[in-house]
């Protein structure tokens, strides 16, 4: 009974986000009313869930998550984006320029969350394209392959961080495996996917897309803007790398910890922004400040759609249904690396979000980590992988595409569509194949 239960739910929250496109947080609250009462819970107890819900969540993802908008902002109004992608491109020569591009697209991809990184990239595609005369899809869609990679895989990005918090995952293991899986999938999905679409033939959709760079001397420099946009990659995993070399109680272990904590390796890396791509540059503090206020004011309907979720889990686990499912699961024929990434892509199939797939995916499969050689990072990875699955009319991302690249339904279902598919399946390979190499060192 339990188990239908949590799929009635499931259903009920597809039916009131795609079938009423009532709003998802909202959606979230009254699904989960729904379960807590029907497994017994009392009104007071579903309260407290509610309350536990979202303080659990946001708890430890509110910093991290608002320290990367605002840094995402800073490395896009300062010029640093358009400086990464245009070094590159010059730096590798129009022979290498797919690998140029989805290098770009990952070094933008990571500080930036996906909708603000796809909006500053398109440009950058659209002007490159213009002056390389090769086709848009040949060289846009590496980039826009990276920056989905960084969205289901990379923390500090909102579903990685909040399913490794969810699970119990170290954000840096997690951010190591991820890059290690992920640079693999980018190349399949994007240089060797985007060699099929030469005849694909493009033109920008004139309302939207309007290229407008920077002039060259009013752009940071390579280095300072590579620094700004990694150095969260650099604090977060640099604990995960020293760990086997340095004495975690000594004093240099000790300030590795200290820097290499996720709250505080973000707020460093806005910090240092601020300053070298700001107010080193001779930017007014005033002006700064107001940047990554608006950045913060964008974020706000991911928080909420977050904080549903954890609402979700937590009534889930208040009314013993994570307890019954993985027992119900945990003797199924398959991988809970496979489990996880099926639930995640069914719900992302049915409801469009890959957040909404990945965050009710995370809340389900949480009893499963107690499964012998069920690494949490690694399940991190692949309920990512499970929620990128075919992305399609219900997905926002579908109609950003399909808008600013011009392009038909059937046009955006052969580019787009195959392509966060290509990336979702090269996804679980991808873990699956990590998991096993895992095994092995650890043997």
């Amino acid at each position: 009974m339990p188990l239908l239960l949590s799929f009635a739910a499931i259903l009920l929250l597809i039916a009131l986000i795609v079938g009423l496109k009532l709003d998802t947080f909202i959606s979230f609250i009254i699904v989960s009313i729904c379960l807590g009462l029907a497994c017994g819970m009392d009104i007071a107890g579903i309260g407290s869930s509610i309350k536990n819900g979202i303080g659990g969540t946001l708890g430890s993802l509110l910093m991290i998550l608002v320290f990367g908008a605002m840094l995402g902002k800073i490395v896009a109004d300062s010029g640093a984006a358009q400086q990464i992608t245009t070094s590159l491109v010059r730096l590798c020569g129009v022979n290498n320029i797919q690998w140029a591009m989805a290098l770009g697209g990952l070094l933008i991809g990571f500080p930036m969350f996906y909708t603000a990184a796809f909006v500053i990239v398109v440009p950058l595609i659209f002007a490159t394209g213009m002056t390389t005369r090769l086709p848009l899809m040949y060289i846009g869609i590496p980039m826009i392959a990276a920056l989905s990679v960084s969205h289901g895989f990379l923390p500090p990005h909102p579903s990685p961080t909040a399913i490794s918090a969810q699970l119990g995952a170290d954000l840096g293991k997690t951010l190591l495996y991820g890059l290690i899986a992920g640079i693999p999938i980018i190349a399949l999905a994007g240089p060797i996917f985007a060699r099929t679409l030469k005849k694909h033939q493009v033109t920008p959709n004139p309302d939207l897309v309007h290229v407008q760079h920077l002039p060259e001397d009013q752009l940071p420099g390579l280095g300072i803007s590579l620094f700004c946009a990694l150095l969260p990659l650099f604090l977060l995993t640099i604990t995960t790398i020293s760990n086997p070399f340095i004495d975690a109680n000594s004093l240099p272990g000790k300030f590795i910890a200290f820097i290499g904590d996720a709250n505080l390796a973000m707020m460093l890396s806005v910090l240092v922004a601020v300053y070298l791509l700001g107010i080193r540059r001779g930017g007014k503090m005033k002006p700064l400040m107001r940047q990554l206020e608006d950045a913060v004011k964008g974020l706000a309907p991911m928080l909420l759609i977050i904080a549903g979720s954890g609402i979700f889990m937590q009534v889930m686990k208040d009314g013993g249904m994570n307890t019954y499912i993985g027992e119900s699961l945990k003797n199924l024929p398959l991988s809970p690396l496979v489990l996880g990434w099926t639930i995640a892509a069914i719900i992302r199939v049915c409801v469009g979000s890959a957040t909404v797939a990945g965050l009710t995916a995370g809340g389900i499969l949480l009893p499963l980590l107690h499964a012998p050689h069920t690494q949490p990072e690694l399940m991190v990875l692949s309920i990512g992988a499970g929620s990128l699955m075919f992305s399609h009319v219900n997905d926002s991302g579908f109609w950003l595409f399909k808008e600013y690249f011009n392009l038909t339904l059937k046009q955006t279902f052969s580019t787009w569509s195959l392509m966060e598919t290509i990336v979702s399946l090269a996804g679980l390979g991808g873990v699956l194949v990590l998991q096993q190499v895992l095994a092995i060192m650890g043997n």
